[in-house]
Parts: C-alpha cells; sequence; structure tokens
C-alpha cells in the first residue's frame, strides 16, 4: 500500500509512522499518511516563524495566482478528488462531487478577494485640529496560522483554513482530522505547484494527542478550529492571548410556519436532516410546525424521509451513507434509544447496522433529552407543534447552540423579524438551515462558536487594521 507523504514547508516528506485511512462503508483500508516526528514538526513550526515577514509581503498577484491554480487543478481533477472524499469519510459520492465544487469555488472566491484586498483612507480633517490630515489604513498580518480541519468536510473546510491564509499573506500549518487527512494532502500537492514561497504552508497529519503542542506554540499566533464544542472551547480556554476562531456545533433548527409550501419545506428538511449521513453542523435537527398545519406536513416529511435512497456511497444515486465510524453510529443509536424510552415516538427509521443509521423522525421527544439538547451529529430529526410564531422562535432559541436557523415562511415582515430575534449567527429564510455560500460570512453565537469563515471575514479574522497619519496635505 503506497503511503502518502505530508508536506513539510512546501516539500514532501515522510516520518516515522502511519495513519491507517479506512473507508467507513466496508471497513476496508483505502490509503495511509505518513505522520511526522517531532523533529520534523518543529522544522514546519521554525519554517513559518522564519518566513512571516517574506509572507507578508508577497505581491497580490503571486498570491492570488497561487489561489486561481488550485481552483483549476480542483476542477481538472473533480471526479479523482471526490472519489478520494468518499474512500476516506464514506459520504456518498453525490455530496462529495458537491464538495468538491464548494473546493473550486472558495478558493477562486479567495483569489478574487485578494486582488481586490487593499488600503483605505479616512479623511481626519472633520474637526478643526486635524485640517490637513488623512489615515491610510492598512490590514496586517498578525501571523502564522494553524488551521485544525474536521473529517465531514475534508477538502473544503480545510480549504477555508488554507485560502484566506494564503489571500492575506500568513503562513499556515494545517492539522487534518487524522480519519481523513488524505484530502488535506492532496491540497498540499496543488500547492506545491504554485510559486508560493517554502515554510508558506505545511500540512502534518499528526494524532490528536499531538495537537495541543502546536496549539501552545507561540509562533503560531492564529488558531483556526472547526469540530467538536468541548475541543473548540478547551483550545480557546488554554490560550486566551492569541486570536482563536472557532466554528463548532449546532443543533439545526427549521421553523414551518402555515403560510409555506409545505412540500417545498418536507422535501428539503428531510433531505438536508440526512445529507452527509447529518454530520454537519447545520443539518437539519429540530423542526417547529405551526400547530395549524403541523397534521398535513409530518406525513409529508415522514415520506420524504423514507424516500431517501440509502446504502452503498459509491452508487451514483445514495444519497445517505455510513456515518464516519461504527462508534459513531452507535452513539446516535444510544441517544436515540434513551429519548424512546422517555416517551419519544419513532415515526421513521430508529435502527443501525454497522456504521449506517437509518433516517429517523421522532416525535413527542422530551426537552430534556440529550437529542433535543446535544447536537445528534447523526441522520435524526425532531418534530415538534407549536402555536405561532412566538413559541417557535422561542424554542429555536432555547439551546445552548446558535449557528443557523432556517424559516419557512412567504411574510417578509416574519423574516426580518426571524433576522432580529433568532440567536443564531445566520437565518435561511424559505429552506434549511443547511444553506451555506462559501464567500458568505459563516459562524455562530453562543456555544456555537466565535468568529467568522467565508473568504472576505476570514481574511479580516487573520488580520488587523494598522494606521499611518499623513499631515500637512492639501485637502
Amino acid at each position: 500500500m503506497n503511503v502518502t507523504p505530508f508536506w513539510l514547508a512546501g516539500r514532501p516528506a515522510t516520518g516515522d509512522g502511519e495513519l491507517t485511512v479506512t473507508h467507513p462503508y466496508d471497513g476496508r483500508v483505502v490509503g495511509a499518511a505518513s505522520v511526522p516526528t517531532p523533529e520534523q514538526v518543529e522544522e514546519a513550526l521554525a519554517a513559518a516563524h522564519a518566513m512571516r515577514k517574506e509572507a507578508a509581503a508577497l505581491p497580490l498577484h503571486v498570491r492570488a495566482e497561487a489561489l486561481a491554480h488550485v481552483s483549476r487543478r480542483l476542477e481538472e481533477r473533480s471526479e479523482e478528488v471526490a472519489r478520494l472524499i468518499t474512500g476516506e469519510n464514506g459520504k456518498p459520492l453525490l455530496w462529495a462531487r458537491g464538495e468538491v465544487t464548494r473546493a473550486i469555488s472558495t478558493f477562486r472566491f479567495a483569489a478574487e478577494e485578494t486582488r481586490r484586498w487593499s488600503a483605505t483612507t479616512q479623511r481626519l480633517d472633520t474637526d478643526p485640529g486635524a485640517t490637513g490630515r488623512m489615515a491610510y489604513i492598512t490590514r496586517a498580518v498578525r501571523g502564522p496560522v494553524l488551521g485544525i480541519s474536521p473529517f465531514n468536510f475534508p477538502l473544503n473546510l480545510t480549504a477555508h483554513k488554507i485560502a484566506p491564509a494564503i489571500a492575506v499573506g500568513a503562513p499556515i500549518v494545517v492539522k487534518p482530522a487524522p480519519a481523513t487527512p488524505l484530502s488535506a494532502l492532496l491540497l498540499g500537492e496543488l500547492l506545491a505547484e504554485t510559486d508560493l514561497p517554502e515554510g508558506m504552508f505545511s500540512i502534518l497529519p499528526v494524532p490528536n494527542d499531538r495537537a495541543g503542542a502546536l496549539v501552545d506554540d507561540p509562533r503560531l499566533p492564529i488558531v483556526s478550529f472547526t469540530g467538536s464544542v468541548p475541543v473548540g472551547w478547551a483550545i480557546n480556554d488554554k490560550v486566551p492571548r492569541k486570536h482563536v476562531t472557532l466554528e463548532l456545533g449546532g443543533n439545526g433548527a427549521a421553523v414551518v410556519l402555515a403560510d409555506s409550501d409545505l412540500d417545498w419545506a418536507a422535501a428539503r428538511i428531510g433531505l438536508f436532516s440526512n445529507y452527509q449521513a447529518g454530520q454537519s453542523c447545520i443539518a437539519v435537527q429540530r423542526v417547529f410546525v405551526d400547530r395549524s398545519v403541523y397534521d398535513d406536513f409530518v406525513p409529508k416529511l415522514v415520506d420524504a424521509v423514507e424516500s431517501l435512497v440509502t446504502g452503498d456511497p459509491w452508487d451514483d444515486k445514495t444519497q445517505v451513507g455510513p456515518l464516519v465510524s461504527q462508534d459513531a453510529a452507535e452513539r446516535v443509536e444510544s441517544w436515540v434509544n434513551e429519548a424512546v424510552a422517555a416517551g419519544a415516538r419513532v415515526l421513521a427509521g430508529g435502527t443501525r447496522e454497522g456504521a449506517a443509521f437509518a433516517p429517523t423522525v421522532l416525535a413527542d421527544v422530551p426537552a430534556d433529552a440529550k437529542i433535543s439538547r446535544e447536537e445528534v451529529f447523526g441522520p435524526v430529526l425532531l418534530v415538534q407543534a407549536v402555536d405561532g410564531v412566538d413559541e417557535a422562535f422561542d424554542l429555536v432559541n432555547a439551546s445552548k447552540f446558535g449557528l443557523q436557523a432556517g424559516v419557512f415562511t412567504r411574510n417578509l415582515d416574519i423574516a426580518f423579524r426571524a433576522h432580529q430575534e433568532l440567536e443564531v449567527g445566520g437565518v435561511v429564510i424559505g429552506d434549511v438551515p443547511s444553506y451555506r455560500a462559501d464567500q458568505m460570512p459563516y459562524g455562530g453565537v453562543k456555544d456555537s462558536g466565535v468568529g467568522r469563515e467565508g473568504l472576505r471575514s476570514a481574511m479580516a479574522d487573520y488580520t488587523e487594521e494598522k494606521v499611518m497619519i499623513l499631515t500637512g496635505l492639501p485637502l
């Protein structure tokens, strides 16, 4: 079996260990990644630190062309990359191809934003004492970035770490998820084809128990983490003087109001509770339906869920594949069984086979059940009747999470009210909370994290304003 090298300061390298990658659907080995030694990790960090000034001084056209090159190469190799994602992650090819398409756009957006990345000016002569003065404002790079990416979108969420760092001229060290390192390593291969200087990027597939040393290292003043809530906030608490951005979990809510298109809402909620086998932080988990349409809506929802094609992720028709591991599926099963024991009713699904869990609809779930309060990260949704907008919005907000919410309504007043009242980072009107455009600001409030991704937003997060005041100008 070939062992994929990691990327050390822009060069391929091998270490003294391996991470074996298995396919979640059948357990077969699909690849392996070489693991760097502690000495090689140190070399990568030293290289990032040493070239930070060179990186910040890179001309915009060099950064932009590198990003555009990765976008083009991903498009050229799109089917190969999609199959790599399906192999290591287990998501159906349907969704893997979509992830590649998004990563192509992510790097293209980053290239476009790089070419627009420029200083601003501000006249200061609004007061007599500042006559003839003007501020010239740039955004200075905070320093090298540590990007920690998760398993559920192993290509595109790694892209969301790398692309904005290169765009602003920041060296980056990436630690991909141990279960899915191969997609990130492929990005390293494409980056190595560019004119970026050595040290601009390293991709180090180290085990999670070695990640703490990377987080602690003062040469990486920015930490961008996507992953679980406990780990994310532990990182934030551990390095309070670093600039930490966290994209954490959610238990995404969808509100279905009486004026909505029930067929559309049922189809969208049914699909996007179960896409990626529910392993998305903006998958639909809680559904609040106006009581006046509840009895009409629920059969449509159950039918939409039961109509999903499940099974082999290599089949082009499959919509719902396995979870990332059998352990993950067993955890989802235990949460469902706990809710049922407490009085919940299973309207669809509720069964497990190996690493696969059937798309599931639950009703009458107690509010204090774990599956109501926590992020299930599996193909399970909870449906509940509500008496109007007030109760629906109160229930959306009755959560420690606040990533995104969806509101199915045609009422513009309610749309703006949702935007104002819902305690989330994003509100999607007329669709599920699972919608994300990669160029838009994306992130949450409360336990769902801090900071924003989306290319321009992340570029701003990796930098800080720096001001020069010009004096004696004939304004």
